[in-house]
């Protein structure tokens, strides 16, 4: 690499990339705009365009027009690419800051979070990408090979259609894109674990993040070997993708609209597969507006929460959240410190994590308050759509198509927001750690 374009990405990599992501984007935009791309041959108008381009581009998944029905190959292919390009950006973006915040703090702390992580070495950019991109490709060939002979032998699909089908599933499943070829996303494969459990392990594949992808594969079989990272999100996705599975399949179980009518075996296949979807997969067999209340209250803590850092899913991510558990768990014991896994957490990253919750609330609540106030739709819905946005999810209610052209605007930069915003901040604030000369007198305001 160029010794000045090297300085260029260690100086503001993240800036960087936001050019690039708004680049693309319009690009993509401009294509499906094309009336070679649009079914009827009018084209798409500038917010269908501009919406599809940024739901693909950031895999999120939330859909104002029908992929397969309103438009041709060529747009289907463009809406391939941009979930690619978005996939395989975001993990590299990440895995690349993480290298640029190692970096920047000298030899002594290099070598120490590098002897911590074993995954990724100083300054190898170019090993970075092309490691995300072999994994990314061998990933979704494995998907594709399940999915190509099950739709075409076990649902009677021309093996053209699924060939195609399987492909674009894949590279949708693994990027944790949730777009589907079908306008009932995967409602026709209701209950067959051939297709829907593959799917749903691409989308945790893909959402654990690539240096924890990375380091699995390497010691797999020992856990004692594993970065502080890879056991947080490790134990922490463990935990909530069965919390999440066994809270959607109970409150849904009895419900006559979606799991009800099913058979025993089918409702445990379709309701394992809704409780890892929130996680930011984005695809559905069930119709997602027929569900409990509570059931959606569940399924937006989930979709705020997202997957692993690195990866191709949204939130504020699991290790996020093992992190403020972890501080409240130290203050309820009296504990000064915060300790896991034998480890001291720094408190830089403790302060990094409360203001990344701080300001993902923050424009959760506003942009609900917005759109309630702009559309007709109750809380609950709103609330869900405004979630499934911002963390990247792209499960809806089904009021995404019905919304004004300026809520679906304001959906626009909350994917924007939530898929290149998490990771520009929390690099942001790591790179602008610095030590001050002198301190202030110590006091303490009265808390609760």
């Amino acid at each position: 690499m160029p010794h000045d374009l090297r300085n260029v990405l260690w100086a503001s990599p993240a800036r960087l990339f936001v050019v690039l992501f708004v680049v693309v984007d319009l690009a993509g935009a401009s294509l499906l705009m094309l009336p070679v791309a649009h079914a009827k041959g009018s084209g798409l108008t500038p917010v269908e365009a501009i919406f599809t381009s940024t739901t693909a581009l950031a895999v999120c998944g939330l859909s104002v027009i029908g992929i397969g029905s309103e438009l041709t190959v060529f747009g289907q292919v463009v809406v391939a690419v941009l979930i690619q390009a978005g996939g395989i950006g975001i993990m590299t973006l990440a895995s690349v800051l993480g290298v640029v915040v190692i970096h920047r703090f000298g030899l002594r702390l290099q070598l120490g979070v590098q002897a911590e992580t074993r995954s990724l070495q100083v300054g190898d950019v170019r090993g970075i990408v092309m490691r995300v991109v072999r994994a990314s490709l061998v990933c979704e060939a494995l998907l594709a090979t399940i999915l190509v002979p099950r739709m075409w032998l076990g649902h009677g699909i021309p093996l053209g259609d699924a060939l195609y089908s399987g492909l674009f599933h894949a590279v949708s499943a693994f990027n944790n894109a949730g777009l589907s070829l079908y306008d009932d996303s995967l409602t026709r494969f209701s209950g067959d674990a051939l297709v829907l459990l593959p799917v749903a392990l691409a989308t945790i594949m893909g959402g654990l993040g690539f240096p924890v992808l990375l380091e699995l594969r390497r010691h797999f079989a020992s856990p004692r070997a594993w970065s502080l990272h890879t056991k947080l999100t490790v134990s922490t996705t463990l935990l909530l993708f069965a919390a999440g599975i066994v809270a959607i399949t109970a409150l849904e179980w009895s419900n006559p609209t979606t799991l009800g009518p099913l058979s025993t075996s089918d409702k445990l296949v379709d309701g394992a597969f809704h409780g890892i979807m929130p996680r930011s997969g984005g695809f559905n067999t069930l119709d997602v507006g027929a569900m409990d209340q509570s059931t959606l209250l569940v399924s937006v803590m989930l979709m705020f929460v997202g997957n692993g850092s690195a990866g191709t899913a949204g939130g504020i991510k699991v290790a996020t959240l093992a992190v403020i558990f972890l501080i409240v768990w130290s203050e309820i014991r009296g504990h000064p410190n915060v300790h896991v896994f034998g480890r001291r957490l720094s408190p830089g990253v403790i302060r990094e994590a409360l203001s990344l919750l701080f300001l993902s609330m923050t424009v959760v609540v506003a942009s609900t308050v917005a759109l309630l106030v702009a559309t007709p739709f109750q809380l609950d819905q709103v609330l869900f759509e405004v979630v499934s946005a911002s963390g990247v999810v792209g499960l809806s209610t089904g009021i995404t198509g019905d919304l004004p052209e300026a809520a679906q605007l304001l959906l626009v930069v909350l994917m924007l927001a939530g898929r290149i915003g998490p990771i520009t901040f929390a690099s942001a604030l790591a790179l602008r750690e610095h030590t001050r000369r002198y301190d202030l007198p110590e006091s303490r305001p009265i808390i609760g």
